[in-house]
């Protein structure tokens, strides 16, 4: 309370002063009670966030802002199979004043030269801003005291040099203050460190690279509130199912997991490790439609979780009952037969569900990028998630864009929608 006395005249002369700046010079006068408010607001906020936002030098400037912004986890560079370095990331915007934050513009900046990476307009940050980290609750306005996570995808232009850090500039309307502002959130350090490589965690042709990196919604922002912190373990997660040769997900009883071309299939070991998790007494579920009132121990299904080294952790999901073959402890070879897709826990169809994260729980942890030693793309669904939905739920085709010839890959990701073949094994 000392420092709040003693400091509330400069801080509020701070906040008129930015304002002022913004309105050509022209002050719009508020009550020093609600000057005050804002203050003890923004104190409040700041105790939560100190260590991160209090580093400022002697000779650098206050400036009060009305949105406070930090990283969920600092972006990773991760090659995708469009030859482009990619980065994923969450940012976390709070509304700190008693009226609403119209979001109008947000730029993802290189750190060091200030040069825009990313732009948003207001749209754009509607589609990706989810109030209270939420999905399904997407806007471009933040409420009084509202907080929102904004899901970010940067993809760099070829051959461009990887920035140190990244910073987020914001144009908004700030109905308290009845004014513009632009301020710069949220600076971040960027991870540029060679990814796990894995080997293929199936055989054959003819996989499809479902619910992938980097704009689909269902994993990129599986973002879940656990032990008190944000939690996003599916960053980069992919749903593995295949095809058969008419571009089918499933021919015959859509009820019957049997009918799923995927059904059945190996799972292999995409690197050598140690395994820390399984699970093998779970049924199948029904296709159709994910399983209500799951228990959050169950999501999985019968699982395996392989500590390759590194502190990454390699998730296998939803494996079919009685089909998995290692057990804690035990090491694994790399392309050993692990177990067999199902369509164990929280899983629609029968596919392989498959993600890199920082520790050994499949929820409890961060998702990281990998990439794949080699594999081919001989086509991909450019008709978008819609088309891939419509086929996994009616047994129709998919509509693919075929390539010629099939684009050769390697150590990389590839892309939402990819069909992947991988290669013979010696």
């Amino acid at each position: 309370m000392l420092l709040i006395g003693v400091y509330l005249p400069t801080w509020v002369k701070s906040l008129k002063r930015c304002c002022r700046l913004r309105q050509g010079g022209r002050a719009r006068q508020g009550s020093n009670r609600t000057l005050a408010f804002i203050v003890v607001a923004l104190l409040l906020y700041g105790a939560a966030t100190a260590a991160q936002t209090a580093r400022l030098s002697a000779t650098t400037l206050s400036s009060m802002t009305p949105l406070v912004g930090d990283v969920l986890s600092p972006p990773r560079v991760v090659l995708m199979s469009d030859g482009r370095d990619h980065l994923v990331y969450e940012v976390r915007l709070a509304n700190v004043m008693d009226g609403r934050v119209d979001l109008k513009r947000l730029a993802v900046l290189d750190g060091a030269s200030g040069k825009p990476l990313l732009v948003m307009d207001r749209d754009a940050i509607g589609q990706r801003l989810s109030l209270g980290g939420r999905r399904g609750s997407e806007a471009a306005t933040l409420g009084a005291f509202q907080f929102g996570v904004v899901f970010l995808h940067v993809g760099l232009e070829g051959g461009m040099s990887i920035p140190k850090t990244f910073t987020h500039e914001i144009d908004a309307f700030v109905e308290q203050l009845k004014a513009d502002l632009s301020m710069r959130v949220a600076e971040t350090p960027v991870i540029d460190r060679p990814p796990p490589v894995l080997g293929a965690p199936l055989r054959g042709r003819g996989y499809m690279a479902g619910d992938g990196c980097c704009d689909s919604i269902r994993h990129v922002r599986a973002l879940l509130p656990l032990n008190g912190a944000f939690r996003l373990a599916q960053r980069f997660a992919i749903d593995w199912e295949r095809i058969d040769d008419e571009n089918r997900i499933f021919r015959g009883d859509p009820k019957d997991v049997r009918s799923y071309r995927i059904y059945g299939e190996p799972v292999l070991a995409v690197a050598a490790g140690t395994v820390v998790g399984s699970r093998n007494d779970l049924p199948d579920q029904m296709p159709g439609a994910l399983p209500p009132h799951l228990p959050i121990d169950e999501a999985d299904g019968n699982f395996i979780t392989i500590d390759i080294g590194g502190e990454a952790f390699v998730l296998y999901a939803h494996l079919r009952p009685g089909s998995v073959r290692v057990r804690p402890g035990e090491r694994v070879r790399r392309g050993e037969h692990l177990g067999e897709v199902g369509n164990t826990g929280n899983s629609q169809a029968p596919h392989l569900h498959l993600h890199v994260m920082d520790g050994p729980d499949g929820l409890l942890a961060n998702g990281l990028p990998y990439v794949f030693e080699a594999f081919t793309i001989p086509a991909s669904d450019e008709a978008g998630t819609a088309d891939f939905d419509r086929a996994e739920a009616t047994g129709s085709p998919l509509t693919l864009t075929p390539r010629s010839p099939p684009l050769a890959v390697r150590k990389a990701l590839p892309l939402d929608l990819s069909i992947v073949d991988w290669p013979s094994p010696p």
